[in-house]
């Protein structure tokens, strides 16, 4: 079984200072009199999670050494407060599936989608337990179905239900964070749990088995969120320019050396080797531009939500989209 000291280091909770202010606040920080950027004056404040471990991928990789600017993190469950947290000035960046841009943009948060990287479908799934007598995604149909509300998971979920006929009013959806979702399925108290890696890795080898995963279900993107303050500051933009090569470079080092960021990795975030070895080789960490099929595929996932009444208003995701960053796939 997954022990609670386990989960409290898969789940940590939000650890924002409520004083806490974005590089943005001030426009010309950073900015010297003749428009040249002093990288030593910022600090990025950037919101990361246990799928992404953004932390320890900068400073197992190594890439982390050398930065000019300080960084400040803060942990989330998922990706829905990173972004609550980028709309409320306290985070400058952080890294989030496909679905919670959709809910943040729906509620008119401000944020914009800087970048993204390709993952893997098999890292995506809905879990029952080993001697669940559900077997097909079509048994879904009545079940307690727990799920982290606009969360990347949340869209597996939708498409599922969708492509097999099914929809969420044909089930009894429990909203809970992994934590409290993964305590629900071991007690039964749900009878599935749709979820990511690295939550995915850890339920099977607890025992659990996969109903289905993403394939043929989601396009698997993960996007890197900002503020619009810390975008539109000269220093702390060139700043998240520096720090989204660094994630790119450190992404190209995993698939190389998984077994070491394995091991090193899980002494920092204590999820376990075995667990970040299984879930690191579904990976694909392939970083590409913002460009017109990665933009209509989140619009994509936006008109399902909006169809699925599980949004309040339809969004146009290219009004949430900044594309400055692309060069660094030309240069």
């Amino acid at each position: 079984m997954i022990t609670r000291r386990l989960f409290a280091a898969l789940a940590v909770t939000t650890a924002l200072a409520a004083a806490a202010c974005g590089s943005g606040d001030d426009n010309t920080k950073g900015v010297n009199a003749d428009g040249s950027v002093d990288l030593s004056q910022v600090t990025l404040h950037v919101g990361d999670q246990k799928g992404q471990a953004l932390q320890a991928l900068l400073e197992v990789s190594g890439e982390g050494k050398g930065a000019p600017y300080k960084i400040e993190w803060s942990q989330f469950t998922a990706g829905p407060p990173i972004l609550e947290a980028i709309n409320a000035g306290s985070v400058d960046i952080g890294g989030v599936g496909d679905a919670p841009p959709v809910f943040a943009a729906a509620a008119k948060s401000r944020i914009t989608i800087v970048a993204s990287y390709e993952g893997k479908n098999e890292g995506q799934a809905v879990l029952v337990p080993k001697d669940s007598t559900l077997k097909d995604p079509k048994d879904l149909r009545g079940k307690k179905i727990a799920v982290t509300k606009g969360s990347s998971a949340h869209y597996h979920l939708l498409s599922v239900l969708t492509k097999n006929g099914l929809s969420f009013a044909d089930i009894e959806p429990q909203y809970l964070q992994p934590a409290d979702a993964l305590a629900a399925l071991s007690t039964g108290r749900v009878d599935a749990w749709a979820v990511w890696d690295p939550y995915v890795a850890q339920a099977e080898k607890d025992g659990n088995r996969v109903l289905v995963d993403g394939t043929g279900y989601v396009k698997p993107d993960s996007f890197f969120v900002a503020s619009p303050k810390a975008l539109d500051n000269k220093a702390s933009s060139a700043a998240i320019r520096d720090l989204l090569t660094r994630i790119q470079r450190a992404h190209a080092w995993i698939k190389g050396n998984e077994q070491d960021w394995a091991k090193q990795s899980s002494q920092i975030t204590g999820v376990p080797y075995d667990v970040t070895l299984a879930a690191v080789k579904r990976g694909i960490y392939q970083h590409h531009p913002l460009d017109e099929a990665t933009i209509a595929a989140e619009q994509g996932v936006a008109d399902a939500f909006a169809e699925a009444k599980l949004i309040p208003n339809k969004v146009n995701i290219k009004d949430f989209i900044d594309t400055r960053y692309n060069d660094r796939f030309t240069a």
